[in-house]
């Protein structure tokens, strides 16, 4: 049984910076891309981040390039996102997401590339 868990969101206020983990069980990690998406309220779920299976390479939504980062341990099946400089339009839901590839392909951003999905957790940034 495959299981997704997202921890570490929470209240920051603007200019702030958070750290997002995401830990998988149940599949073979280093056989999946790994994403972040996010939701507002009232808004489309929207891809943030995507890494490949080996972290070699990263693709970010221009919304967030240059201050979130995204990594994985494979070692600890684990994906983080790094979030500094925060929004207050940064505020959603953050879903962690195992992909059906190996790499970020071209539309990475698209929720059918995407299999296993965690309960997500909330990051409020406030101004």
């Amino acid at each position: 049984q495959v299981q997704v868990v997202e921890s570490g969101g929470g209240s920051v206020q603007a200019g702030g910076s958070l750290r997002l983990s995401c830990t998988a069980s149940g599949l073979t990690f280093v056989n999946h891309a790994m994403g972040w998406f996010r939701q507002a309220p009232g808004k489309e779920r929207e891809g943030v981040s995507c890494i490949v299976w080996s972290g070699g390479s990263t693709s970010y939504a221009d919304s967030v390039k240059g201050r979130f980062t995204i990594s994985r341990d494979n070692a600890k099946n684990t994906l983080y996102l790094q979030m500094n400089s925060l929004k207050p339009e940064d505020t959603a839901m953050y879903y962690c997401a195992a992909s059906s590839y190996s790499g970020c392909a071209g539309s990475w951003w698209t929720r059918s590339n995407y299999n296993y999905w965690g309960q997500g957790t909330q990051v409020t940034v406030s101004s």
